[in-house]
């Protein structure tokens, strides 16, 4: 855990592997430029998150603060570039040598940050105020990672849970991620600790039993929220989006089947972006497997959830997923059968395995809600719109909780100006409040350990 002291840590050059070891001279400009247009800062941010790996603190503000003489530079040399570390956590060497993976993974932040940044540049095609731009914008950044796989079969299962969460519920999703690579079945997660970090930890023991030397770790994240949730070790594969709505959106494009484990507000969040794009009237007939999955400690909190989406959104969306308690191979079973569902819709209407374009997501899904205090007092949160609607609407305020949680400009802004109001009506704050009251209960808002101070106010 980190303390409030600046910390010194290890000076190093690295040579990149595979990847980025050319870079034109605007690129190098843009990745040393400091100002609001340049690259330097959001690179810097996503670096240290990275190194940062195993520290266990999911305060992003904290971290930043701890390492505040961290520093990042590019060094030109006639065969490319290296990158040279300056004060870099301890835990991403050994023996003075960085760990590959980690060097992977900070490569692939240098790709995807750079190549956000050329392509909206250069080719007009990608208008982001548009729902057909944003959709096309993400398919790019995914097949530059060159995570979409035309040659293989739908196999790609996303798994949703909280970072803190017990060793119980821990051990459980290792079991899950275990029968699912029993099933050749590959691993795709946020990418940080805890139920992240869990199935694909279960899943290459059962890839190895399989002889697979090819299985998939999946790492999707976000600059806003990487540093609270550090790439685990396992993820072998590491893509980086501009925002959460994007990052949101690639989960769904590229999953074949979706499971959620136990979590806090960030698990809340994405369960309502996924039953407000299921609810979505032209994916009714879309065949998409949902699992919420956990041990028999954890039949309270599903039946908890289960609560607020029947009280909120209602029984349409109650049908949308399946609630398997304490049976992992049960769990697997669905999964599998769900995807030769997936897979035979796929054929049977000419969409791609590696990325669904049938999917219609509505723009307010997609388009970036920033959590100011102003942003969060004027949600819509009543029954006088479509249910899909206002998924999208509680999708945000959790969201902004989020962001007040462990981002760094969230927790700054509720520093400054107080808890973010939620306002609404009677009939959705309560279900909403009793939901976060539990979270706050049972150690799912932060780390164990850490005294949680609410980010936000229910004004009912």
């Amino acid at each position: 855990m980190l303390n409030s002291k600046k910390i010194t840590g290890i000076n190093a050059r690295i040579t990149p592997e595979g990847s980025m070891e050319v870079l034109s001279r605007h690129e190098v400009n843009l990745l040393k430029d400091k100002s609001k247009e340049g690259l330097y800062d959001l690179f810097r941010q996503c670096a240290l998150a990275i190194l940062n790996c195993g520290n266990e603190s999911d305060d992003s503000k904290e971290i930043m603060e701890a390492y505040q003489e961290f520093d990042i530079k590019l060094v030109n040399q006639p065969r490319g570039i290296k990158l040279e570390v300056i004060n870099a956590p301890a835990n991403a060497f050994v023996d003075g040598e960085m760990i590959k993976g980690i060097k992977e993974h900070l490569f692939s932040a240098l790709r995807d940050i750079v190549y956000a940044k050329s392509i909206l540049a250069k080719n007009s095609e990608f208008d982001l105020n548009t729902s057909n731009g944003i959709t096309n914008f993400i398919f790019h950044q995914l097949r530059n990672a060159q995570i979409l796989e035309a040659s293989a079969q739908p196999n790609i299962v996303v798994c949703w849970g909280g970072h803190s969460i017990s060793r119980q519920e821990y051990n459980f999703t290792k079991k899950v991620g275990h029968e699912l690579g029993l099933r050749e079945l590959n691993v795709c997660t946020g990418c940080g600790p805890g139920a992240m970090k869990g199935p694909m930890k279960g899943a290459t023991i059962a890839h190895a039993k399989q002889r697979m030397t090819n299985g998939r770790y999946i790492g999707i994240s976000e600059p806003g929220i990487i540093a609270a949730e550090s790439p685990n070790p396992i993820v072998n594969e590491l893509i980086i989006l501009p925002d959460i709505e994007k990052r949101l959106e690639a989960f769904v494009r590229t999953a074949h089947a979706i499971i959620v484990f136990p979590g806090g507000a960030g698990t809340a969040e994405e369960i309502l972006y996924l039953l407000g794009i299921l609810l979505h009237p032209g994916n009714s007939q879309t065949p998409f497997p949902v699992i919420f999955a956990g041990s028999k400690e954890n039949e309270s909190y599903f039946k908890m959830i289960d609560q607020f989406i029947g009280d909120t959104l209602g029984e349409e969306a109650q049908n949308r997923y399946k609630i398997i308690i304490d049976d992992s191979a049960q769990v697997a079973k669905e999964v599998k059968s769900g995807i030769e569902k997936v897979a035979h819709y796929r054929r049977v209407h000419r969409d791609a395995y590696y990325y669904n374009w049938l999917l219609k997501i509505d723009p307010l899904f997609q388009q970036p809600f920033q959590p100011t205090h102003e942003n969060m007092a004027q949600l819509q949160l009543d029954r006088k719109q479509p249910v899909h609607i206002l998924a999208a609407n509680l999708r945000r305020a959790f969201s902004g909780i989020v962001a007040g949680n462990v981002k760094d400009d969230g927790i700054r802004r509720v520093e400054n100006f107080g808890p973010f109001e939620i306002h609404g009506d009677k009939s959705i704050l309560d279900p909403l409040e009793n939901l976060l009251e539990s979270f706050v209960r049972e150690h799912r808002m932060k780390l164990p350990g850490k005294v949680y101070t609410p980010s936000y106010r229910i004004v009912n």
